[in-house]
């Protein structure tokens, strides 16, 4: 009974976190002072090939699905297939999120109150990632991505992790930077993502739900 009754509980904190996380991701899209570098990304992306939003969002799952199969060195099924059940939803709770934003008009807040929406969204963001992280049922690949190198290749670094996780969507930001001649949806807070996510996921481990603990997958642990 405890077995399922802590299974029941990590699936509701499952449920909380990916709502919570793609809430304070529109966030920082719609307050516009930047965004996630991933979600910059894909904004940009979204504007060049003109398809929706919650589908760039996908096909980028699927990409970096199979690109962590390459970093396990292994195929994994689990990895694989619980990658894609979470990016699913949480592409497209971004993009109803996004849209539903749209209401509060936040353009017209001033420049001060969409800096604090901003960090308000990095930080849910960040306490999100940390607490599915440590749920360990399924994680979005981008996450699973930075999660395989801070644990098989950074000795656990939060940090440094998150940051080399960052470097594929940057390359993306320059090839459409040099196609466009111009970068949406890049700002303050991405450069606060970029410096501090990692950190404030790392920190957001010990102080949100400390109860719940990391378990590197098995695949990772064994490739050390």
């Amino acid at each position: 009974m405890r077995k399922k009754s802590d299974f029941k509980n990590r699936l509701g904190y499952l449920a909380f976190a990916i709502v919570f996380i793609a809430a304070s991701n529109a966030l920082m899209i719609d307050s516009n002072v930047g965004s996630m570098v991933w979600m910059a990304s894909a904004v940009n992306v979204t504007n060049i090939i003109k398809i929706d939003y919650g589908t760039t969002l996908f096909v980028y799952a699927v990409i970096v699905t199979v690109a962590n199969q390459f970093l396990l060195g292994k195929f994994d099924g689990h990895i694989l297939l619980s990658n894609l059940v979470f990016a699913f939803p949480f592409s497209y709770l971004v993009g109803f999120f996004t849209k539903f934003y749209l209401l509060f008009h936040f353009e017209n807040w001033g420049l001060f109150w969409q800096v604090i929406l901003d960090v308000l969204g990095l930080l849910g963001a960040s306490i999100g990632c940390s607490i599915y992280e440590r749920v360990n049922l399924i994680q979005h690949p981008n996450d699973e991505l930075a999660y395989i190198i801070r644990f098989k290749y950074l000795h656990g670094s939060a940090g440094w992790g998150q940051f080399f996780s960052y470097l594929p969507p940057i390359l993306v930001l320059i090839v459409c930077f040099f196609m466009t001649g111009k970068i949406e949806s890049v700002g303050l807070g991405t450069v606060l993502a970029v410096c501090f996510q990692g950190i404030l996921i790392g920190k957001a481990d010990h102080i949100i739900v400390p109860s719940l603990k990391h378990h590197p997958n098995e695949s990772i642990k064994t490739l050390d």
